[in-house]
């Protein structure tokens, strides 16, 4: 018996990551070439297939040498030192920074100017993950001021006594940025005000309950992301959560045929920087598969 197949209609890429492979598949059509700070998506397979078009992968040291050329900023967004290296080294940006984190990172940009007016600023600190590429850019907004806190553990080497301001990376997920915001309103002391605001991206965000639905009304789930997706990583938790029989992959070549052996529903999620066609592929290996072993 062949079984029944069907991809998450809530996977795939989300808006911003449509719009910055939109903006690189135009420039790359017109010119035929094009280089992108970091990876576009944090998905192998669609950063080869837009490099086979002419895309170049840089990292910000390999900014440094270009000179005359555009340059294509990601949907993870850039801090305002990559924006005047640029302008110093004559280089064209086609920014795809996602209307979401732009949002953020003006309103921390604000919050932190309108602070250092005061005799005392307040501490700003982002709910986020260390290193990630939109939180490097929102702590570009402070001059590299702002604290970045991954868990409450984190709060204990932070002086929480006077005013607070706290803001979260747009992917993270809301309950997490509810336990920071109680425990930050049980230690905070007498004498300094704390503001917070919720600007996690309702797209990612609604995901969560979602996926759990999808993962628990299947026999397997096969979740395909990009081992260096955050959001994959997370989602598939919660694939995991509902599901015994969830397995991460990164492409159909990664299909264990008895991971499918007797399942009558199979479910195929992905991250929001899984693009379509490759849940595509796992779904027709998939059935490759189960015509060869006729279950």
């Amino acid at each position: 018996m062949i079984p029944r197949i069907e991809i998450d209609a809530d996977s795939g890429f989300c808006f911003g990551v449509v719009t910055a492979i939109r903006k690189a598949e135009e420039e790359l059509h017109e010119t035929g070439s094009l280089y992108c700070l970091g990876d576009i998506v944090h998905n192998s397979s669609e950063v080869h297939r837009l490099c086979d078009k002419g895309l170049r992968t840089i990292t910000h040291d390999e900014l440094a040498y270009l000179r005359d050329v555009k340059v294509l900023l990601r949907a993870h967004g850039e801090p305002p030192s990559t924006y005047a290296m640029a302008s110093e080294r004559n280089i064209e940006i086609i920014d795809a920074t996602c209307p979401v984190v732009l949002r953020l990172q003006n309103r921390i940009k604000s919050a932190y100017l309108a602070g250092r007016k005061l005799s005392r600023p307040p501490l700003i600190i982002i709910y986020g993950k260390v290193g990630h590429a939109e939180v490097n850019g929102l702590v570009g907004q402070t001059d590299g001021t702002a604290v970045v806190v991954q868990s409450i553990d984190d709060l204990d080497n932070i002086n929480l006594d006077g005013d607070v301001l706290l803001y979260s990376q747009t992917t993270k997920s809301l309950a997490g940025f509810n336990e920071i915001v109680a425990e930050i309103e049980r230690r905070k002391k007498d004498g300094g005000t704390f503001r917070y605001l919720d600007t996690i991206c309702r797209r990612v965000a609604g995901r969560i309950p979602r996926i759990r639905l999808f993962a628990a009304g299947h026999e397997v789930v096969l979740f395909v992301s990009g081992r260096k997706s955050s959001n994959g990583k997370a989602l598939f938790e919660e694939c995991r959560k509902v599901n015994a029989r969830s397995y991460f992959i990164s492409g159909p070549e990664e299909i264990s045929p008895e991971w499918i052996d007797g399942a009558r529903t199979i479910g195929i999620a992905g991250a929001t920087s899984t693009p379509g066609w490759l849940m595509e592929d796992v779904r027709d290996t998939l059935l490759e598969i189960s015509g060869k072993n006729k279950i």
